[in-house]
């Protein structure tokens, strides 16, 4: 690939991780939920780079609403994942749920989506 997409994501990626495990302590100390935390930085990258794929056959197509329908697939799909995701979390800790894990987590949702959104527009510049 000449966008090195997967190169930035294991950089997200790990960059995400290393910063987990540094603020372990403190977040712990907040009630979070760290190995929650890893598990969905894990499939948050996991989802974005199956969605970058689709995306980028998308992007492929002569018809220039597969790209757009697969973008916006790629996007929801990740939406629902996400959501899925956070059920699951508050059903499985029902009593100790935190509300900073939550929020962390649709902040790697929103980190994920805004590097893929960034991954995509430098494609469709280059295609140009």
């Amino acid at each position: 690939m000449s966008d090195r997409f997967f190169i930035r994501l294991f950089a997200v990626f790990g960059i995400l991780n290393g910063l987990i495990i540094i603020f372990k302590p403190r977040l712990l100390d907040l009630g979070t939920h760290v190995n929650v935390l890893m598990a969905g930085n894990l499939i948050m990258a996991i989802i974005s780079l199956v969605s970058y794929l689709l995306s980028r056959q998308g992007l492929a197509s002569s018809n220039h609403n597969a790209f757009i329908r697969a973008v916006y697939g790629s996007t929801l799909s990740k939406l629902f994942l996400c959501v899925i995701g956070i059920a699951a979390y508050v059903l499985i800790y029902k009593p100790d749920v935190s509300k900073l894990t939550i929020f962390m987590l649709l902040f790697l949702y929103l980190v994920y989506t805004v590097f893929e959104t960034i991954s995509l527009f430098r494609l469709t510049r280059l295609k140009k």
